[in-house]
């Protein structure tokens, strides 16, 4: 079975990626920008807020080994769905939350998603996640990618804390 691609941002891409990787069946995940009109940004400009950019994960899958509403699932559980341009202590738009679907398939799922979750009463306020087309991903430079397994390598005895 070919491999499928999923899209999400939520919140700052360091810890999306690495939560994506632990997910048995996914085969790859890259950090990224995606969603906004500036080609091919660097990551100081999509910081500045003003390239329409959110910082985000692609994940390649096994869809024989992971269905795509198990990394919806994730998803829901990795951040804040509720905050508007933001997550913790990261403001901006580039933070935001966000389904960027592959094909109308992923699109109906990802709206299911986020209606169940709406009705389960898991969250206070509303659900604020954009459900949009994918347009251009552009891969972030290569010293975001992978970054927790990078600094764990570089303290091992466990200096970043929850990693």
């Amino acid at each position: 079975m070919a491999s499928e691609k999923a899209t999400f941002a939520a919140g700052c891409f360091w810890g999306v990626e690495a939560a994506f990787r632990k997910i048995y069946g996914v085969t790859d995940a890259a950090a990224g920008y995606t969603g906004g009109s500036t080609a091919d940004p660097t990551y100081e400009q999509v910081c500045s807020g003003r390239t329409g950019h959110a910082e985000a994960v692609q994940v390649e899958f096994d869809p024989g080994k992971v269905q795509y509403e198990d990394l919806l699932e994730a998803f829901w559980d990795m951040h804040d769905p509720t905050t508007p341009d933001r997550q913790g202590a990261d403001r901006g738009s580039q933070y935001r939350s966000a389904i960027f679907f592959h094909s109308p398939e992923q699109e109906q799922q990802a709206l299911a998603s986020r209606d169940r979750q709406e009705r389960s009463g898991r969250y206070r306020g509303k659900i604020v996640t954009q459900i949009k087309p994918i347009s251009t991903f552009y891969r972030a430079e290569d010293y975001h990618q992978r970054y927790f397994e990078r600094q764990r390598r570089r303290f091992p005895w466990g200096l970043l804390n929850n990693t």
